[in-house]
């Protein structure tokens, strides 16, 4: 028996759904039953009838997972699959900025932890950040903890005194312009899709900005045949499965090393373990599942 076989039969006896983010690697990709951007998976993780959630991505999704189906058992599996970003935005750090400015609302991007949610007003994802900060009555708001993707969503909303958390994506904050320019003069007809956590200065030179999602509405729509994709190399995968026929190019170096961490043998030991599970207390659940329903309930928006 391959690991795929092993993978199949370990699922359907432990009632298991599989759930992977665009960033992991294909052969992951290509076992999981639900392959998506933060907010698909977001909704799949809530809506699944499913006993066992497996997710393929890092903490926060997984976090994300359990609070937003509390009853069922969510596995990590690999426990050091962590996001950097989310790192740079504690609980601790953020609540005494809370308090500082009490009429303000916190928007806080999917990429946070579960104690970060629990002190926001409203999660949102790179798909329907624009949309919900729009959605926000306030007109003060502390974005936490991507500096670029708030940076972006102001562009859309001049009208919001955004507060910008100093944090960001290291993969994505190190797409230079120079990677844009060289990859542009190699490929002169290649459109350039770039994700939001890119630096402002690489969201000037793009053709179309958008989530991971939004890329394969993109490419799907766009008369490109070749097309520069300012993301994690992974999405590629991805695109290359959904829009055949043309051409993606990824940025060289645009690795996420915790993306990678899922293997095929972490995948079969998490199904025949049920471990690393995440477990977070009752209150924090509670208190982060607000922010993240009205998320959803926002929708994605494109």
């Amino acid at each position: 028996m391959n690991a795929v076989e092993r993978i199949q039969e370990l699922k359907a006896k432990r009632k298991a759904i599989i759930l992977a983010h665009n960033y992991q690697p294909p052969e992951v990709q290509d076992i999981a039953d639900y392959v998506g951007d933060s907010l698909g998976l977001s909704q799949t993780a809530a809506s699944t009838d499913a006993e066992v959630i497996v997710f393929c991505g890092v903490d926060f999704m997984a976090e994300s997972a359990k609070i937003l189906s509390p009853e069922k058992k969510v596995i990590l599996p690999d426990s050091d699959a962590m996001c950097p970003m989310s790192a740079m935005c504690t609980d601790l750090e953020l609540a005494p900025v809370k308090e500082r400015y009490p009429e303000a609302a916190i928007v806080a991007y999917v990429n946070t932890s579960a104690a970060v949610k629990a002190l926001a007003d409203v999660c949102c994802t790179s798909a329907n950040a624009v949309r919900v900060v729009g959605k926000v009555s306030q007109e003060r708001i502390i974005f936490v903890p991507d500096k670029n993707l708030g940076a972006y969503v102001q562009r859309f909303h001049p009208e919001k005194d955004i507060m910008l958390w100093p944090g960001h994506c290291p993969t994505h904050h190190d797409i230079s312009v120079q990677n844009i320019m060289d990859l542009k003069r190699q490929h002169p007809r290649a459109k350039l899709m770039v994700h939001p956590e890119c630096t402002p200065e690489v969201i000037d030179l793009a053709d179309n900005v958008s989530s991971t999602e939004g890329m394969i509405g993109y490419a799907k729509a766009s008369e490109a045949e070749e097309l520069i994709v300012g993301t994690e190399v992974d999405m590629t995968h991805r695109l290359r499965k959904e829009v055949p026929g043309k051409t993606f190019i990824p940025v060289p170096g645009a690795i996420c090393p915790n993306m990678k961490r899922t293997t095929l043998s972490s995948l079969i030991k998490a199904l025949e373990d049920l471990s690393p599970e995440i477990l977070l207390p009752p209150e924090t659940i509670e208190a982060a599942r607000k922010p993240l329903q009205r998320m959803m309930e926002i929708g994605r928006g494109d």
